[in-house]
């Protein structure tokens, strides 16, 4: 038996690969969401209630977890009536010392921010959860915490827990 692959028998072979990947882009996409059961999203600002306040963190955060899941996903962002509703307020900003020199002052300070978030999905509650996020970093005794260090920090910190906040509601990690 002798079996020629003419022009004709590519063309069906080719459309049929083709057919078969954007099928099963609709399952997956490769930030690992899966099949998001949702058109938009909405990020409520989320209050500062921290005990130490830290001015602008709030709108800070609140961008970052928006521009987030605007990057890793094709959601629209809506300002109400979102299917996906993020919301909830920064419960803890905290600046301790981790580690001491022989004069007793610090050597290695560690800032740690905890957000309180509750997630909504309107179209599967079982995805509804009430939850802490937090996460921190570490900076030499002798810096100040300003500027561009306190910059560097934000962002170190407010990267990671908006992925942890992404990956708990959509990605299911």
């Amino acid at each position: 038996m002798h079996f020629t692959l003419n022009m004709k028998h590519l063309r069906y072979i080719l459309l049929a690969f083709i057919a078969f990947s954007l099928n099963s882009c609709s399952v997956y996409n490769f930030t690992g969401t899966g099949k998001i059961d949702a058109k938009t999203y909405q990020v409520n600002y989320f209050q500062n209630n921290a005990p130490l306040i830290e001015p602008g963190i709030e709108r800070t955060f609140t961008q970052k977890l928006q521009n987030l899941i605007q990057n890793q996903t094709n959601l629209n962002l809506v300002n109400s009536g979102g299917d996906l509703l993020y919301e909830g307020e920064i419960v803890d900003y905290r600046i301790t010392p981790t580690t001491a020199t022989a004069d007793i002052t610090a050597a290695q300070n560690r800032l740690t921010i905890t957000i309180n978030v509750r997630f909504t999905n309107k179209n599967k509650e079982t995805d509804n959860f009430e939850k802490k996020f937090s996460f921190f970093y570490n900076y030499s005794g002798t810096d100040q915490l300003v500027g561009s260090k306190l910059t560097e920090a934000l962002e170190e910190i407010f990267e990671r827990i908006t992925q942890d906040i992404f990956n708990e509601s959509l990605a299911k990690w």
